[in-house]
């Protein structure tokens, strides 16, 4: 599973963990989450901002 971190505010979405609050249960891949999508934490990034971090064990 793969990370994606906001260049904004340093939110990181981790797939592993999805992003419950914002409706993404544990597990929800970064190709699911809408292209609309802003970050959560900060809002002003939208999701082709955010940067890869990587593959996470």
């Amino acid at each position: 599973m793969s990370a994606f971190k906001c260049p904004g505010c340093d939110y990181v979405y981790d797939e592993a963990k999805g992003a419950p609050r914002e409706g993404f249960p544990a597990g929800t891949k970064w190709d699911d989450v809408p292209d609309d999508w802003c970050c959560p934490d900060c809002a002003v990034r939208e999701k082709i901002d955010f940067d890869e971090m990587g593959v996470k064990k």
